[in-house]
């Protein structure tokens, strides 16, 4: 079986032959939950397509996004390697399909597979670092910036075209909707991107890279520094 997910893409045919019997293929709906904070979860998740958010929930109102995973990575690694309990509330924002397995089962693969439990820990350090980045971020750079970031980085894992809206962006970045309003219309009028009806199609994805702030080619050079290439380009 090919996969479109890229940790299990990098495995060798040993450990893919090994671990595919356990999974299965689900399609994952936006808005679903796949974890709440301070929850213990029972499934590790591989997204083949769609993109996760990892988000912190604050006790007054609203929420702040810290880290994104695509096919690029997996969600449930940790707690499947330490028996830890998922911080944060981690919700499907774009649909997409998923390989799925039981999260004990990883568990007892990881132990047998070397190659496999180095892929699980070098993402965990690659989200770890993530969210840092993303912490750093929201603290010292523009809003512009951030945004043209955030878009790259979305176009990298999901596509041209981002079933978005301006005000779910705005929350996720914790800003104000009318700053996400002011920047899109720039971008749009400097032929980066076209939004209309929830839609965000990136039309220039070089020159939004161009106009990013350092933060997404820092967190890109750290995936290829702790993962590697993409075994899906190869």
């Amino acid at each position: 079986m090919t996969y479109q997910n890229q940790i299990l893409a990098r495995l060798t045919d040993n450990e893919r032959g090994r671990i595919q019997p356990h999974l299965s293929i689900v399609r994952l709906e936006r808005g679903e939950r796949l974890s709440e904070p301070q929850s213990k979860i029972s499934k590790v998740y591989f997204p083949h397509s769609g993109v996760f958010s990892f988000v912190v929930e604050l006790p007054g109102g609203g929420a702040v996004e810290t880290a994104i995973v695509g096919n690029d990575g997996v969600f449930g690694a940790a707690q499947a390697l330490n028996d830890q309990v998922s911080l944060n509330s981690v919700l499907v924002q774009m649909s997409g399909e998923a390989s799925v397995i039981d999260l004990y089962r990883l568990r007892d693969l990881a132990l047998e597979l070397p190659g496999l439990r180095k892929a699980l820990t070098g993402y965990e350090v690659f989200l770890f670092g993530q969210a840092q980045q993303t912490g750093a971020c929201n603290a010292v750079h523009r809003v512009r910036e951030r945004i043209c970031k955030w878009l790259a980085r979305m176009q990298d894992i999901a596509g041209d075209e981002l079933p978005l809206t301006q005000e779910f962006l705005a929350q996720m970045m914790g800003v104000r909707r009318t700053s996400v309003g002011e920047v899109a219309q720039t971008l749009q009028r400097d032929g980066m991107l076209e939004y209309s009806r929830g839609t965000i199609r990136i039309k220039d994805g070089k020159k939004l890279r161009d106009n990013a702030c350092d933060c997404y080619a820092d967190v890109a050079g750290h995936y290829k520094v702790i993962i590697g290439d993409d075994p899906l380009e190869t």
